[in-house]
């Protein structure tokens, strides 16, 4: 049987005002907190025990956790988010810049299909073209 992708981890200087800026962004819920790590997973993910095909079946969640070193280079990892086609996708990019989040020149060309922004402490992500799947 394979492992299950549980979370992505997210080195962050603040990790509470981390955590509710993606909170917010992605609509999601806070499920725990403490000075060590702050775990967020989407609204409808359950947080009660699972057998082991709804263990598998579970989405990812987000946790974020303090580190003393500042961002330097670009992420090696990042996320992606993509609007749906139902939704005003220049919309979901004005939302998240009056948010905080900043563009950011990765190297990408004029022509490319997805936008590349920061979040509040310089973490790189896309807000990639609308798609209904």
């Amino acid at each position: 049987m394979a492992l299950r992708w549980y979370s992505v981890v997210v080195d962050s200087h603040d990790i509470a005002a981390q955590a509710r800026w993606w909170q917010e962004v992605l609509d999601w819920t806070i499920v725990y907190e403490d000075e060590h790590e702050v775990a967020l997973i989407p609204k409808d993910m359950s947080t009660d025990p699972l057998d082991a095909a709804e263990w598998h079946q579970q989405r990812q969640g987000l946790v974020f956790v303090p580190v003393p070193e500042g961002k330097t280079t670009k992420n090696r990892l990042h996320l992606d988010l993509a609007p749906h086609t139902s939704q005003d996708r220049d919309a979901e990019i004005a939302r998240l810049l009056a948010m905080g989040a900043t563009p950011v020149d990765v190297g990408q060309s004029a022509d490319v299909t997805w936008t590349v922004l920061a979040d509040p402490e310089g973490n790189e992500f896309c807000v990639l073209s609308s798609r209904d799947r």
